[in-house]
């Protein structure tokens, strides 16, 4: 029996997301689970007239395959995924992983080739394509935010349905302020941070390139970030999980890292020079996501948050940064998590989560929800 939620994701995917065309390839990639929800992506393509292809991709075999990675063997697969990239108009990447930890033995060293070479091919992608980027509801993802698959199921097609276009609509009051924005300050527990975002664009996301969504992103000025952060989510990189995760910054730099696992921390910031340098700030308003579960494409998106993330910036909001690391690093303010601040200008914006100024109010939760 079809599921009508996923008829309507794939929908919502293909025409809001992805904003497919008449005869534009579409490539669906499948990391693991999400079988049903592809074959109503592949339904609603030929329904729209467009040309899909489909690719599955099992974890277990892609930790064989990066064990043994090196430099020649990546570089034919660059080769090969330079060859077809031109071909495709959008792209829709479904993550259903059963074991987020699949690649948490892999040596350092070979993820670190494979993700360089491979780089440009990534790159490519995220600039010149239409793409999405979703997860899709397994027992572990059900496991890691303690809900039954059932339950799971159900707050997840809440969170990806939500309203994006009203959503969409109460974020320009904040873009428009963010683009004004000179000087930002976050206060909360183990945070003082201050950076400029001054003449660096924001950007509105709204259900175009993730799913769920939520958030409305900038990049600080590279040099200009001075304090200390401390994030209260946990994350995972690499297949290792991080707690407790905080950094100091001079003039732009990481020079202090401490984790739950200082050590492996200080690894991933070390595989490049711009791995010490934020390449991302963003501010989650999802009324739907409220507490961690270990899933970035959730966690970041969560209302009251806002993520600063280590390593590259998206080129349409650029601080010039370049790295192979982006790691999205997530602190919620608010009360119950410790709350918080952010303010713009010496300007009180938000405080403990919630949106204070009048034009902004129309992104905190109850307003999104009344939206749905």
């Amino acid at each position: 029996m079809r599921d009508p939620r996923l008829e309507t994701l794939a929908k919502n995917l293909l025409h809001h997301s992805a904003k497919v065309q008449e005869k534009q390839v579409v490539k669906i990639e499948i990391r693991g689970e999400g079988i049903a929800l592809a074959k109503e992506l592949v339904k609603e393509a030929y329904a729209i007239g467009a040309y899909p292809f489909v690719e599955v991709l099992d974890m277990q075999l892609q930790r064989e395959l990066l064990l043994g990675a090196s430099k020649e063997r990546s570089e034919i697969q660059k080769k090969w995924s330079e060859a077809s990239k031109g071909d495709i108009h959008a792209m829709v990447v479904i993550n259903g992983s059963n074991n987020d930890s699949e690649t948490s033995d892999v040596p350092h060293e070979k993820l670190n080739i494979h993700r360089k070479i491979m780089k440009p091919v990534n790159d490519y992608i995220t600039t010149s394509v239409n793409w999405v980027l979703l997860n899709y509801p397994t027992p572990a993802m059900a496991q890691n935010a303690s809900m039954s698959l059932t339950a799971f199921e159900d707050f997840y097609f809440d969170v990806c349905t939500v309203d994006y276009q009203n959503m969409h609509k109460a974020f320009i009051p904040l873009q428009k302020l963010m683009d004004k924005t000179d000087r930002v300050r976050l206060v909360g527990p183990g945070t003082d941070l201050s950076f400029s975002i001054k003449d660096i664009p924001s950007v509105i996301c709204a259900g175009e390139n993730n799913i769920p969504d939520g958030e409305i992103f900038t990049a600080p000025v590279k040099d200009s970030v001075n304090g200390t952060i401390t994030y209260n989510a946990t994350s995972q990189y690499q297949g290792t999980k991080f707690d407790n995760v905080s950094f100091t910054f001079k003039d732009g730099k990481i020079v202090e890292a401490t984790s739950s696992n200082t050590g492996k921390l200080n690894e991933i910031l070390d595989m490049d020079e711009g791995a010490r340098y934020i390449g991302e700030f963003a501010i989650g308003v999802n009324p739907y996501v409220l507490h961690p579960m270990n899933d970035i494409l959730f966690d970041e998106k969560i209302a009251g948050s806002f993520h600063f993330t280590p390593g590259q910036a998206y080129t349409d909001a650029d601080n010039g940064n370049r790295s192979v690391v982006h790691w999205d690093l997530v602190n919620i303010q608010r009360s119950e998590y410790g709350g918080g601040e952010i303010w713009f200008d010496d300007v009180l914006i938000r405080k403990d989560g919630l949106f204070v100024l009048e034009e902004l109010q129309g992104l905190n939760p109850d307003a999104l929800k009344g939206n749905k």
